[in-house]
């Protein structure tokens, strides 16, 4: 998925070994984009598991070590859909700690591992699009 603050920028879907990198999109969004430097956003789907090269990393100073978290691994997910114009795109790490795109630091680089199975309900298949907020 891609936050709805990046709807004017160009954006593809991830793929399976995607190589990413956190990028700031100068929209007041954070997400993620090729690990190459090209302008674009890379949008990915609610389960799709990501694991990052080095332990994740925050811009704000948290607890541990300046921002680093626990972990260097996650699953995206969609949060706070029920809030417009907020940031929705999150991670959740191992131990269930909720991470928003928006709160990484830039330039951390991380790999497509798994996308999610194919959607079984129209539920599901309503999770996994794009996320649009219209006004």
């Amino acid at each position: 998925m891609c936050d709805f603050s990046l709807a004017a920028v160009k954006f593809r879907a991830a793929a399976v070994g995607d190589n990413l990198k956190v990028t700031d999109f100068g929209t007041g969004t954070r997400g993620f984009g090729p690990a190459d430097g090209e302008k674009l956003a890379v949008c990915v789907l609610p389960g799709t598991e990501i694991a990052f090269d080095a332990p994740i990393r925050t811009y704000r100073i948290y607890e541990n070590d300046q921002g680093a978290l626990s972990s260097n691994v996650g699953i995206f997910r969609q949060v706070d859909k029920d809030k417009p114009h907020t940031h929705h795109d999150a991670l959740e790490l191992p131990d269930g700690t909720i991470v928003k795109l928006n709160d990484l630091a830039i330039n951390q680089t991380a790999t497509v591992l798994q996308l999610p199975a194919a959607p079984k309900t129209e539920k599901e298949a309503e999770d996994q699009t794009r996320l649009v907020v219209v006004g």
